[in-house]
């Protein structure tokens, strides 16, 4: 909705490489969702549970800004339409973290060695709504008499339907409240063996303790700040090349000379059963292997990939090329997605799912998103250089793969059970 679609319909209404990637910048909502991720731990809406309640919440908001973005004329009213995409990203972010929190919470404790299986099933549907959903809104562009403004009717459409499987969903049953309670009273023992009186102010003060530092003191608490600081960075730097190459991708084809059609039928639908198929494969990799060589391996993978866009700029618009780009690059994303998320649900204490996942992932996307959305402004200083800008994509990758290195025993002894996270 406001990735590949908007950068479209953007590029189509004669906007700049700079200007569209500026645009982009909209995502940072997805690298600060951890401030008020906690929320969604404490909050609980009156229907359908604590996980499916925000859920369902935050798809009614989105579907109401992608009306908004198909009423208002895009391109004589920029800045509307930019706060409207911020909003929906804001609700889109929200969402995240409610659907995150949900997969973690639906696996019980016992159930560790499944992460890598629920991962890869994540995975797979993100790449559903990216890839599959997401090939609709180019086929219907090159359609006689149709709008990109239409177009995101047809969108608030399709995430009015996806809402339904919320209702029939089955809500995670967790002990989150119980360890709240046991967090709550541990700082009100704290402030009674200060002198202080728990009158209401300080129950008041209580709630917000746990609700907003608790989860990340329980983080801090159970990794030494050297171990966490390198955690933070591999997850910080792991996915940047491959956004500073998603971030100018669809410009990249548009400007080497396909069609929407073709960006359809390759980057949408190919890469869709692609990742699906790896994700798969790559949830029984990691399970057989490890989370550590699933995330170096497919890292390294992940890097090479982008050399084949950087062939695809000197050969030209060879579909034959193109599509055996996408193949290899959605092999490696859809491996190297799985190893992260099941990492990232990994090191997350079930009590807080919701907060500390949301923090490491807004981590990883405030990479992606904060610095990619210079990626207009390097092509345009290379010139429109787009070999080299794709090898310097894969170079991106290294230094995430050197912090992986100095904490691979620690997801080794996390894998093994010997720390208690969840």
């Amino acid at each position: 909705m406001i990735g590949s679609a908007l950068s479209a319909w953007l590029q189509e209404s004669g906007l700049s490489r700079s200007s569209i990637g500026l645009f982009g910048s909209m995502f940072i909502a997805y690298s600060i969702n951890f401030m008020w991720s906690p929320l969604l731990d404490r909050v609980k809406p009156p229907f359908l549970g604590q996980r499916r309640g925000w859920i369902l919440s935050t798809q009614i908001l989105i579907i109401l800004a992608c009306i908004g973005l198909a009423v208002i004329p895009v391109k004589e009213q920029l800045l509307l339409a930019g706060l409207i995409g911020f909003s929906l990203a804001l609700f889109s972010a929200t969402q995240d973290i409610s659907i995150d929190a949900y997969r973690i919470d639906i696996i019980k404790p016992e159930e560790k060695d499944t992460l890598s299986a629920a991962s890869a099933m994540a995975t797979a549907g993100w790449w559903t709504g990216f890839g599959g959903l997401g090939a609709i809104p180019f086929f219907i562009a090159d359609l006689p008499n149709w709008q990109w403004s239409e177009i995101y009717f047809v969108l608030a459409g399709i995430m009015a339907l996806l809402a339904l499987v919320v209702l029939v969903s089955e809500e995670p049953v967790t002990d989150r409240e119980y360890r709240q309670q046991l967090a709550a009273k541990a700082y009100s023992e704290w402030q009674a063996a200060s002198g202080a009186l728990l009158d209401t102010r300080q129950k008041m003060l209580n709630w917000l303790l746990v609700t907003l530092v608790e989860p990340f003191r329980d983080f801090f608490q159970r990794n030494t700040f050297k171990l966490a600081f390198s955690i933070l960075m591999f997850i910080f730097l792991f996915k940047i090349g491959e956004a500073f190459l998603g971030r100018m991708s669809i410009v990249f084809y548009k400007e080497l000379g396909f069609s929407n059609s073709d960006i359809g039928s390759y980057s949408k639908l190919l890469t869709w059963w692609i990742t699906i198929v790896f994700s798969v494969i790559g949830g029984m990799v990691n399970i057989r292997y490890g989370i550590y060589r699933g995330l170096m391996v497919s890292g390294i993978a992940m890097a090479a990939s982008n050399l084949m866009f950087a062939l695809m700029a000197q050969v030209g618009p060879d579909k034959a090329l193109y599509a055996a780009t996408i193949f290899v690059d959605g092999f490696t994303a859809a491996w190297s997605s799985v190893a992260l998320v099941a990492f990232i649900s990994l090191l997350c204490n079930q009590a807080f799912s919701a907060s500390q996942y949301a923090l490491m992932a807004s981590l990883g996307v405030l990479g992606r998103t904060f610095m990619a959305s210079s990626s207009g402004f390097l092509v345009d200083w290379m010139d429109g250089n787009w070999s080299a800008f794709f090898v310097l994509t894969a170079v991106m990758v290294v230094p995430s793969l050197i912090f992986l290195w100095t904490i691979r025993d620690h997801i080794g002894r996390l894998e093994r059970g010997e720390y208690h996270n969840r």
